[in-house]
């Protein structure tokens, strides 16, 4: 790929009458920030002299030690395509530093740059990711504000007008396409109101800029449908989640380490050593992967979603699946991450799960290829499979033990999701939900 220049950015303003340029970078939650400037401070946008107060965003830094800087990534540049009515309105994705000029230890795009040195300090010169988030249309009320009304009720490959959703997902496709990217498949989910739309596989920090800026043209372009979008992983009762399974492999140059086509599966001695560090580590980066209090009433038996810790060639309930593809398709596919994980440190901690297994030549245990939903206890505990974390407070409290996916995370970013993850289990565990009202209000 052409890498972009300064100078190709200022005729690319030039040429298409771009009038502001926003700054964006992403907090420990996975929020995606900005901050806005006019063309007339590119020039200070592309020295990296472009400041802002840490101590304002979630997570980041204490009020005496705000200053950062915001370090553009040339080839992150974008021209959207809706218009503002002021001109045209492009992008730059940030890393952040600190004013001494060091990468900030608490963003996640440079923390997930650091992990990706660790590999290729083992040999490796490439982590690809493809992933295939999902989300829900909800129709917006007459005041703006999302209802709990879907936009259609199709299920899974429906065709309109059963999936009246189809308009939408078609414009957000040529908005996605027009932004570079190569759309594979686009689909109605499983779900009443529920989509998927899978583009290729890139390298880990293009694939976690391409699920940011997915979701973004998803709600806009959903909202000028009247619709809005959301990647909440179960937004509804009685029916299947949205996740965002991870398909992923190590790369050695152009040579895909995975592949071994004399190999069990036809996967390499590496690829199980990976699936072994992902399977070992489980438990400790669920909070990470499935980071709300919502992500746990997604991994439940029955919707397709995984919940024990396994993995197989052959069926889609284990936690790792082995999709058939080999060749430079050759790949580990982990289904529990859903799309509400902030993606540079959902990468992060598989990838630190992976070369551990790596490093120290782990192997996994043997494939299940029953379904193993259909499994008695007694059946899966002589099999040895575990259940993944069952609430936000089971997950955290398996992070607090695992010191491979910390020293993943490093010790800013893991404190002060902790800190965010804890209070927000404490909301919900001391809040009263309508249920209780339903269940004990007249009985007691």
């Amino acid at each position: 790929m052409k890498k972009i220049t300064k100078e190709d950015i200022k005729s690319d303003i030039r040429e298409r009458n771009v009038n502001f340029i926003r700054l964006q970078f992403t907090d420990i939650l996975g929020t995606v920030k900005n901050v806005e400037i006019p063309v007339s401070q590119i020039d200070k946008a592309l020295d990296n002299k472009m400041m802002f107060d840490g101590s304002s965003i979630e997570g980041f830094v204490r009020i005496e030690e705000s200053d950062m800087y915001l370090v553009p990534d040339l080839d992150t540049w974008t021209v959207f395509q809706w218009d503002t009515g002021t001109g045209s309105v492009a992008r730059l994705i940030c890393d952040v530093h600190r004013s001494d000029g060091t990468p900030f230890e608490g963003d996640p795009r440079s923390n997930l740059k650091r992990l990706l040195k660790e590999m290729e300090d083992l040999g490796f010169t490439h982590f690809n990711i493809g992933p295939e988030p999902e989300f829900f249309l909800f129709k917006l009320g007459a005041d703006g504000e999302p209802s709990l009304e879907l936009n259609d009720y199709g299920g899974y490959f429906d065709l309109a007008p059963t999936d009246l959703g189809e308009n939408c997902r078609r414009d957000i496709v040529l908005e996605l396409e027009s932004l570079g990217f190569e759309i594979e498949a686009s689909h109605h989910e499983n779900a009443p109101g529920q989509h998927e739309i899978d583009f290729k596989y890139a390298d880990a920090i293009r694939a976690c800029d391409n699920i940011q800026t997915f979701k973004l043209v998803v709600k806009t372009i959903a909202r000028k449908h009247g619709l809005h979008a959301t990647f909440m992983p179960k937004p509804l009762f009685g029916v299947a989640g949205s996740g965002m399974h991870c398909n992923m492999s190590l790369f050695k140059g152009g040579k895909n380490v995975f592949e071994n086509p004399e190999g069990e599966e036809g996967l390499s001695e590496e690829a199980f050593q990976f699936m072994a560090g992902l399977l070992r580590h489980a438990h400790g980066f669920t909070a990470i992967t499935n980071p709300t209090v919502n992500s746990y009433k997604r991994l439940v038996p029955g919707y397709e979603a995984p919940v024990y810790v396994a993995w197989s060639g052959t069926n889609r309930s284990p936690l790792i699946r082995i999709p058939t593809s080999r060749g430079l398709s050759t790949r580990i596919e982990v289904r529990s991450v859903d799309p509400s994980a902030n993606p540079y440190l959902a990468m992060a901690v598989l990838l630190g799960a992976g070369l551990e297994g790596v490093r120290r030549s782990m192997e996994p245990p043997e494939s299940v290829d029953e379904n193993i939903y259909e499994m008695s206890l007694r059946e899966r505990r002589s099999m040895g499979i575990e259940d993944l974390p069952a609430s936000l407070k089971e997950a955290l409290d398996q992070l607090e033990k695992d010191e491979v996916i910390k020293r993943a995370l490093g010790n800013h970013i893991y404190k002060n999701f902790m800190d965010t993850k804890e209070a927000e289990w404490n909301m919900f565990r001391t809040a009263v939900h309508p249920w209780e009202r339903e269940q004990y209000m007249k009985m007691y």
